[in-house]
């Protein structure tokens, strides 16, 4: 009907928990003055922020780069999830093939023809970045490792990693085996909201299996007691490699550090990032699934109004102490007719400052509005062509 193609835009001041609706454009209030990022000695990196999967620093995050161990993060990351369909337990007996124990590279020191068990060799993938672990890992699963290396990319498409390809499991030296920073970025994560469990054994120091004690590589678990994951490598091609994520009070970041000249440059050039994410921006959620964001007028149902909120969480990053200029704008069909159901999209929010978007997500409806009697919405119809001739 005519009156359902028209649309409006409100602005939404978020002034501690109170929310104030803006029919007129607001006003820009002050300049917001930020450093220049930091410039890495690195071939490409990126700083994300966990929550709002915002950037804030980048440099070549969509090249092609070999990755090296970092490939490891994705090896664990199907693992948590055939854990995650009760297909596998972590403590299953793996057997140890000839081809695994021959794996070339930093090594948990497993023995073939032996059996060790899931959770072993899962430590021994995350913690001493074992290849020969991966590899016995990867056969486990899918047969041998080619097959495994398609599970990973069917995995990686489906979280929108877009610049990757894997080839093997542990990020040894082969043509056309590859990832971005961003796609680093994006895996890591999609790693932390989704296998929490599992993303906190990369904070483990060490780990000792059949009498040998290994460090994790990541110095940083040892520098900033904030730092707790995530994955080093190094190849001759792929340089030294760090992804690491941070948390301090409510905020967390995920930084990817690909090509650079030295571990300790590595760890240097990680420490930057996370320095100047934490010292000059901060996130805040500022919706909930739970609440509505609006409650909308609804006609022909037999109720008169339905909440309008997202389908997730909404975080937004933004520079540290300007959380008072933020703006949000919804957009709305001017009426909404019943019947509605549950979770049908009706809109759009957006988050801005200073005319930059910094995120948009869908509103949806959260409750079912079923359609009213023929005299209710004869009523209605009668107050919306009235309502039409007054325009």
């Amino acid at each position: 009907m005519w009156w359902a193609q028209k649309t409006y835009s409100r602005r939404i001041r978020t002034l501690g928990t109170i929310v104030l609706l803006l029919v007129t454009a607001y006003s820009v209030r002050g300049n917001i003055i930020l450093p220049k990022a930091p410039d890495l000695s690195a071939k490409g990196y990126i700083l994300m922020d966990a929550a709002s999967g915002r950037v804030l620093v980048e440099s070549n995050a969509d090249e092609s780069l070999p990755p090296a161990s970092l490939t490891k993060v994705m090896t664990g990351y199907v693992v948590a999830a055939e854990l995650e369909t009760g297909r596998i337990n972590l403590e299953d007996e793996v057997p140890i093939s000839v081809n695994a124990w021959r794996t070339q590279g930093s090594k948990m020191f497993i023995q073939e023809g032996t059996t060790v068990t899931l959770s072993d060799l899962l430590m021994g993938v995350v913690v001493q970045s074992g290849n020969d672990a991966s590899v016995a890992i990867a056969e486990f699963l899918a047969g041998d490792e080619h097959a495994f290396a398609d599970v990973m990319n069917q995995h990686a498409i489906t979280i929108g990693m877009t610049s990757t390809n894997f080839l093997n499991s542990t990020g040894l030296p082969e043509a056309g085996h590859f990832t971005s920073a961003r796609d680093m970025a994006v895996l890591t994560r999609e790693l932390i909201h989704r296998f929490p469990e599992h993303y906190a054994t990369y904070a483990e120091r060490e780990f000792t299996f059949d009498g040998i004690r290994q460090p994790n590589r990541n110095r940083l678990l040892w520098r900033d007691r904030t730092v707790d994951g995530v994955k080093t490598g190094y190849t001759l091609a792929a340089g030294y490699c760090l992804v690491a994520s941070a948390k301090r009070d409510d905020m967390r970041l995920v930084s990817v550090v690909m090509g650079a000249t030295s571990d300790e440059v590595r760890t240097r050039e990680t420490q930057k990032l996370l320095q100047y994410g934490f010292r000059y921006f901060e996130t805040r959620g500022l919706y909930s699934p739970d609440e509505p964001v609006i409650d909308a007028r609804v006609y022909f149902g037999t109720n008169d109004n339905v909440p309008i909120g997202v389908l997730n969480p909404v975080h937004v990053t933004f520079p540290r102490g300007h959380y008072d200029d933020l703006d949000v704008e919804i957009d709305m069909p001017k009426q909404l007719e019943a019947p509605l159901e549950k979770g049908l999209e009706v809109g759009s929010l957006r988050v801005l400052m200073e005319d930059e978007y910094l995120l948009q997500t869908p509103l949806v409806t959260q409750r079912n509005i079923d359609e009213a009697g023929i005299f209710d919405r004869l009523f209605d119809a009668v107050y919306l062509f009235l309502a039409g001739l007054i325009e």
